[in-house]
């Protein structure tokens, strides 16, 4: 009988909304499957707000339904910002934010500490990259879709944020550090030597693209002659930034493309028609998107050599669309490709002349000779030592390697 009663409870509820989804389905051209199932939707929405035995908040529902569905893609850059965590992600890229310092990546269902940016909360607490936060204010991270777990880190600065960590060979370990305002350079560089520069990239903000060539235009005075474009921890960002520093050094040509589902294809060039001196690129496996990126394009025109290890494999294209009610939804939309047509996706860049490192250490935001040796770093040097002496730029064979 309760089986029956349900029955006609819930066919009345989808004939309550049968017209705004025949509306909805003529407005938004949906085929009959589409309406069918935006039916059944609103139809088990309806029936909850009518039976449920306590009052029902309609916005939440919907929240959920929306949240639902994009933990349904199983795409760990794809999620739903509820009004909270949209204000907090705004501040990612302005330049300014409260924060501890730390660049994340996710994969295969972990979170893992990409980058620590030098003098940030989370340097001073003693993070590095390579840790695995297990949880956040003692919510485990499988309980959080994956990208929502950086934006809530991000909060009021001078508040505490709990993390667990997980390293290998220690014990799971709790760090409490107080969010801070955490102020942005992210391109330093100095001269090795009387020919070679060193260049560090952190990651790609708003600002890189004008930082760099800052930075480049200084060196040049400076009389350099080759370059080692350090990469290594960089998480990635705007691609914007990404394609103002490649058109300074990517011969001309293609940098990058973006495609969509549909086959629609945006395609980023450069015009620089003679580059000036041979790039070694560093990379390590938490080299991630934008950076990975710009080692591509260089690795692919033959205008740099990478040296380090396998890149992390981050090569898709995420926007984030403002809904109505102070939310959002931050969708994956496209991937990213080199110019031989690559995809980086779940892969990432293959280097020319691999060299891991003995252990994860922090990378220096400027060349020391007082630190110890480098093995990724001395390799550039002799490279490039070779390569100016010959009198050659491009990599046209990888007889270095």
């Amino acid at each position: 009988m309760k089986k029956k009663l349900f029955a006609a409870a819930f066919f009345g509820a989808i004939c309550g909304v049968a017209l705004l989804i025949g509306f909805v389905a003529f407005f938004f051209d949906l085929n009959a499957r589409s309406a069918f199932n935006i039916g059944r939707m609103f139809g088990a929405m309806k029936y909850i707000d009518l039976n449920y035995v306590d009052e029902v908040d309609n916005a939440k529902l919907l929240d959920g339904a929306i949240e639902g569905m994009v933990r349904a893609l199983d795409d760990p850059h794809s999620i739903y910002l509820d009004s909270k965590l949209y204000g907090r992600l705004k501040a990612d890229t302005s330049g300014s934010f409260g924060g501890i310092g730390v660049y994340m990546g996710f994969k295969d269902n972990s979170v893992q500490v990409l980058s620590v940016m030098p003098d940030s909360p989370g340097e001073k607490a003693g993070l590095a990259a390579g840790d695995e936060i297990v949880a956040v204010d003692g919510v485990p991270v499988i309980e959080i879709a994956p990208d929502e777990v950086a934006v809530k880190i991000r909060g009021e600065v001078g508040s505490d944020v709990d993390l667990l960590i997980k390293r290998a060979g220690e014990e799971n370990k709790t760090y409490t550090i107080t969010r801070d305002v955490i102020n942005v350079k992210t391109v330093f560089g100095t001269m090795v030597d009387n020919e070679l520069a060193y260049i560090r990239i952190t990651n790609f903000s708003e600002h890189t693209g004008k930082e760099f060539k800052e930075v480049l235009n200084a060196e040049e005075l400076a009389g350099m002659k080759g370059m080692i474009l350090d990469l290594r921890q960089n998480p990635g960002g705007t691609i914007t930034s990404c394609v103002e520093i490649a058109k300074e050094i990517v011969p001309a040509g293609e940098i990058a493309s973006v495609v969509e589902r549909d086959g629609t294809k945006e395609v980023f060039t450069s015009e620089l028609e003679n580059p000036k001196y041979p790039i070694i690129v560093l990379l390590d496996k938490f080299s991630a998107s934008a950076s990975e990126l710009l080692a591509g394009a260089l690795q692919d025109t033959k205008a740099a050599l990478i040296v380090g290890e396998t890149s992390y494999g981050k090569g898709s294209v995420q926007t984030v669309v403002p809904m109505f009610n102070e939310d959002a939804l931050k969708l994956t939309i496209a991937k990213y490709y080199t110019p031989s047509g690559r995809s980086i996706d779940g892969t990432g860049i293959t280097p020319d002349i691999e060299i891991k490192p003995e252990k994860i250490v922090a990378i220096p935001r400027e060349f020391d000779k007082k630190i110890s040796p480098d093995p990724q770093v001395l390799k550039a040097e002799e490279i490039l030592h070779n390569r100016i002496q010959s009198g050659k730029i491009l990599f046209d064979d990888k007889s270095e390697s």
